[in-house]
C-alpha cells in the first residue's frame, strides 16, 4: 500500500501522458503531406520507434505485473503459515490455561488437605497431652497403684508394657500427623511452582501470539499492497494497450499518406505545367504567401524563403493541384500551420518585410529550387536542394 497515494499520483501521471501522446498522435496525422517541415517517411519511422518503445515498457509493465503476482502467492503461502502458527498457538494457549485451571484446583485441594492435616494434628496433640497428663500427673503414686492393683509381678509388666505402647503409639500418630502435614506443605509448594510455570508458559505464548498477529497484520497489509500494485499494473497495461493502438492507427494512417504522397508525385510528373503568365494571382494572394512563407520559413535564409513560396507557386502551375494560391494554402492537410492555427494569427499581425519581397519575387516566377513541389526537413533519405534547414524535391 510498499500500493497508497505514490502509486495513484503516477497512475494519474501516466494517464495525462497516454492522452497527451495519443493527442500528439492523432495531431500528427493533420499535418501536411507535400509541404510539412518532416517527410512522411520520418514519421513513420518515429512512429515505428515510438510503437517499438511502448510496447517494451507494455512488456515491461507486465513482467511486472507476473512478479507482483508471484510475490502475492509467496506472501499468500506465508500468511496462511503464519495462520497455522496461531491456530497452533492458540489451542496451545488453551491446553497451558486449561492445566492452570486443574493446577489451581489441586491447590485449593491441598490447601484444604493442609488445613484438615494441621487441624487433625492439633487435635491429635491435644489428646496426647490429656493421655499424658492423666498417666503422669500423679507421678509414683499412679505406678504403685498399677504394681498394687496387679495380681502378680508378670501383670504389673503387663500393664506397664500397655502404657508405653500408649505412649508409643501416640508418639507415632503425632508423629506421622507431622510427616502427614508436611507433605502435603511440599506437594502444595510444588503445585505452585508448577502453576508459576505454566503461568510463565502462558505468558510466552501470548508473547508469541501478539507476534504471529502482528506478522499476520503486516502480511495482510503487504498483500492488500500488492494487490494495489497489481491493479496498477493492469490499468497501466491498459493504457499502453490503448496507446498502441492508437500508435498503430496512427502508422496506417501514416503509411497511408505516405502511398498518396507519392502517388501524388507519380502523377504530378505525368501532368501539365502553366507558364507563369498564365496565373492569375487574386486580391489576397500576395499577404497570404508572405504570411505562409513566415510561418514555414520565417527563420531560413532568403533563398530559403523564396523556395518555399515557388513551392507553393509550382503547385498552382502543376495541373496535380488546384490552380490558385489560397486553394493550394488551404487544401486539407497540405500545410501546418493552417491547421495549428498559426497562419492565421499571423495574418492578422502581418509578415516580416523579406517574406513579402520573397513572395513577390515567387510570384513572378522566381525557383531557386526549379520544378520542385515539396520540401521537408533535411534527412538522408531525400535527395534535393538544400537550403537551410530544409530539403526541396
Amino acid at each position: 500500500m510498499l500500493y497508497g497515494g505514490r502509486t495513484t499520483y503516477n497512475l494519474i501521471v501516466c494517464a495525462v501522458s497516454a492522452t497527451v501522446a495519443l493527442t500528439c498522435v492523432f495531431s500528427s496525422v493533420e499535418t501536411p503531406v507535400f509541404a510539412s517541415v518532416e517527410s512522411t517517411s520520418q514519421k513513420i519511422k518515429d512512429a515505428e520507434k515510438l510503437k517499438k518503445e511502448t510496447e517494451e515498457m507494455k512488456e515491461a509493465t507486465e513482467q511486472k505485473k507476473e512478479g507482483l503476482k508471484d510475490q502475492k502467492q509467496e506472501l499468500e503461502n506465508y500468511l496462511s503459515e503464519l495462520n497455522d502458527s496461531l491456530t497452533q498457538i492458540t489451542e496451545n494457549i488453551k491446553d497451558i490455561e486449561d492445566r492452570i485451571t486443574a493446577k489451581q484446583a489441586e491447590i485449593e485441594t491441598a490447601q484444604v488437605e493442609l488445613e484438615n492435616a494441621q487441624e487433625e494434628e492439633k487435635i491429635q496433640y491435644e489428646l496426647m497431652k490429656k493421655r499424658i497428663k492423666f498417666m503422669y500427673e500423679r507421678g509414683d503414686k499412679t505406678i504403685l497403684t498399677t504394681f498394687f492393683s496387679s495380681h502378680s509381678y508378670a501383670d504389673f509388666l503387663n500393664k506397664t508394657e500397655y502404657i508405653d505402647r500408649i505412649e508409643n503409639y501416640d508418639k507415632k500418630m503425632y508423629d506421622n500427623l507431622i510427616q502427614i502435614r508436611k507433605d502435603i506443605e511440599d506437594k502444595e509448594k510444588d503445585l505452585r511452582t508448577e502453576e508459576e510455570q505454566l503461568q510463565s508458559l502462558r505468558k510466552q505464548a501470548q508473547n508469541e501470539e501478539m507476534k504471529v498477529n502482528n506478522l499476520v497484520t503486516s502480511t495482510n497489509g503487504s498483500i492488500a499492497q500488492t494487490d494495489g500494485q497489481i491493479s496498477a499494473a493492469e490499468l497501466e497495461t491498459a493504457a499502453y494497450e490503448a496507446e498502441l493502438k492508437a500508435q498503430e492507427e496512427n502508422l496506417a494512417a501514416l503509411k497511408k499518406q505516405l502511398a498518396e504522397e507519392q502517388a501524388m508525385i507519380a502523377k504530378a510528373a505525368k501532368m501539365s505545367w502553366r507558364d507563369i503568365s498564365e496565373v492569375e494571382f487574386q486580391e489576397g494572394d500576395r499577404d497570404l504567401l508572405a504570411c505562409l512563407i513566415y510561418c514555414e520559413a520565417g527563420n531560413q535564409p532568403y533563398a530559403g524563403q523564396v523556395a518555399v513560396g515557388a513551392v507553393v507557386i509550382n503547385r498552382v502551375r502543376s495541373a496535380a493541384f488546384p490552380n490558385s494560391v489560397s486553394t493550394v494554402i488551404y487544401q486539407n492537410r497540405q500545410f501546418s500551420p493552417v491547421s495549428s492555427g498559426r497562419l492565421a494569427t499571423r495574418l492578422a499581425l502581418g509578415a516580416t518585410s523579406s517574406c513579402y519581397q520573397a513572395a513577390d519575387e515567387a510570384m513572378r516566377g522566381a525557383t531557386p529550387v526549379g520544378n520542385c513541389l515539396y520540401f521537408r526537413t533535411v534527412i538522408p533519405e531525400i535527395n534535393g536542394t538544400i537550403i537551410g534547414d530544409h530539403v526541396f524535391y
